[in-house]
């Protein structure tokens, strides 16, 4: 039934393909005859053969081709590549700059105690962004299926560790991003609605949901229209960084440096508080791997990868530097760490019938930023799933928009429950210790994949100083929190991801599948108008 059910969609959508474009169809059935006769695959659909081929390193594993394995352009259901260089730059700005930078400033200072400290904070944040994303360029480069982490650890590590790693983040670090971020758009848009008093909680939460429904459509819709919204929202929120770095340029032609003087006055602080420092500019600076995510939806990845990284890190790290010292242009050290949200102060020093631009300013921002956490959460889902890690209905794809709308919506929903039942600063305190487990593991994977895979092709090559660096870097942002302050929550988070193992062993690794879960899965399939994609397998 369930084969039969696919093989319904599957014709849907090549009717209405055909009907779309005849000279597509024309041109499908040239590749067809140039690759071969197609044959039946175990998810109920026709798609062509394809062979994997050991690398020369004797090890097997990925797939020969590296624009896409699992992802062919013959396959009746695929993703298609629609991400270019502008976009690719701009998922990458959006997805960055969110509340942190309108936020966190605050955060660093209280945490360093001293201007010159907080600085170097955050040009070490951008540093250290830039030196892991380029890591990741290789990686991505060298297995261009989407998932990112969760690729790279098949590839390094096999099955369990890339099970646990889509366990976590498909339950708490995606989720748990982009509440966060939509926690923080709601908070400045209700704000500008409410002068003398806080805002409700409960009409926070309830903008946030909306923000999230809002969000979840247009990534459901179509592929282009969130793209489009990503392009929009960046461009405006680079607009609105230009405000700020104007106002403070303007602040200091007057002469006001007197807050940037005695930068290094303070006591020094501990290493304990120096990686919670970390953790407070790292979150601004979330998002540089998100591109990894959607790498089968990326045109010419090899080239447009790097590219990307490369054109935006640096342009995310330069705004965050002229932003911090437009802050202290206009408002003392004191000031900023008594501001809730330094960005609105600054606005009300600077810009004064026209202040309420920074509150629109950084609702524009988080919301981009959300945009860009979804698109990149939802490819996680598809890709894990796909291979057996995760609930087979949230590897499949809508049968005309082409869009993974089973992942993109369990993602929703728990970051819509994380909304209603948790706190910002809970859920970013969580967030950041357990992501950086999984960033220095990807950096041991580049490692290992140097001596375990050395011919393999990487048509991006980083020297292995860098993933050597992040790796240790990573180890020190785990470990010095705990040592300084020891709390209960990184053992939960620890055990958490530890817990994992016992979902693993019976329905992975034994590969036990209850039988009320394919009525479940063609439920949900009929209900979304979804099918699975090809079933090749991408590892040995």
């Amino acid at each position: 039934m369930r084969s039969s059910i696919s093989q319904l969609f599957s014709a849907v959508s090549d009717h209405d393909a055909k009907e779309r474009s005849a000279h597509q169809h024309q041109h499908q059935q040239q590749q067809q005859q140039s690759a071969g006769a197609p044959t039946q695959c175990t998810n109920g659909y026709a798609g062509t053969s394809e062979t994997a081929e050991t690398d020369s390193s004797g090890t097997g594993g990925m797939r020969d081709a590296l624009e896409g394995p699992g992802s062919a352009p013959n396959d009746a259901i695929h993703l298609k590549r629609r991400v270019g260089l502008f976009s690719g730059v701009a998922l990458i700005v959006g997805t960055m700059i969110g509340s942190g930078i309108f936020v966190s400033p605050s955060g660093l200072l209280v945490r360093t105690g001293s201007i010159g400290v907080s600085f170097i904070i955050w040009m070490a944040c951008g540093l250290l962004s830039l030196l892991g994303a380029l890591a990741y360029a290789e990686l991505g480069t060298m297995n261009t299926s989407s998932g990112a982490e969760w690729a790279y650890f098949m590839d390094a590590f096999g099955a369990w560790p890339a099970f646990l790693f889509s366990w976590v983040s498909t339950l708490v670090l995606k989720p748990s991003q982009m509440a966060i971020i939509c926690l923080s758009f709601a908070q400045y848009a209700v704000e500008a609605f409410v002068s003398e008093c806080d805002p409700p909680l409960s009409v926070v939460k309830m903008v946030a949901i909306l923000a999230i429904v809002s969000i979840l459509f247009v990534n459901c819709y179509s592929v282009n229209l969130g793209m489009a919204v990503q392009n929009v929202f960046t461009s405006a929120k680079l607009v609105a960084v230009l405000i700020v770095i104007c106002g403070g340029a303007y602040k200091l032609c007057q002469g006001n440096t007197q807050h940037l003087q005695n930068a290094f006055s303070g006591a020094t602080p501990s290493m304990g508080a120096i990686a919670t420092a970390f953790y407070t500019g790292l979150w601004a600076y979330d998002g540089w791997n998100n591109l990894n995510y959607v790498t089968e939806e990326i045109q010419n990845p090899s080239k447009n990868l790097p590219r990307s990284i490369i054109i935006g890190i640096p342009l995310v790290t330069l705004c965050y530097a002229l932003i911090n010292v437009s802050y202290l242009a206009a408002m003392s050290p004191t000031e900023m760490i008594e501001s809730e949200a330094v960005a609105v102060t600054f606005g009300n020093r600077i810009l004064g019938v026209m202040a309420w631009l920074m509150p629109l300013s950084v609702t524009i921002s988080t919301f981009g930023s959300a945009n860009g956490t979804l698109f990149a959460a939802g490819r996680l889902c598809f890709a894990a799933s796909r291979e057996g890690h995760l609930l087979d209905i949230l590897s499949y794809v809508h049968v005309r928009r082409l869009t993974p709308a089973p992942g993109l919506i369990f993602h929703s929903l728990i970051a819509g429950a994380m909304v209603l039942y948790g706190t910002i600063d809970s859920l970013i305190d969580f967030f950041s210790f357990t992501a950086w487990i999984f960033y220095g593991g990807a950096m041991v994977a580049l490692i290992v994949m140097r001596y375990t895979k050395p011919n393999y092709p990487r048509p991006y090559k980083v020297p292995i100083i860098i993933p050597i660096l992040v790796m240790v870097i990573s180890g020190y942002l785990v470990v010095a929190p705990i040592i300084d302050n020891p709390q209960i929550e990184y053992l939960y988070a620890v055990l958490f991801i530890l817990a994992g193992l016992i979902l693993y062993v019976p329905f992975v690794h034994y590969g036990y599948h209850p039988k009320f879960m394919n009525n479940v899965t063609l439920f949900f399939q009929m209900l979304f108008e979804v099918v699975p994609t090809t079933t090749m397998a991408m590892f040995d």
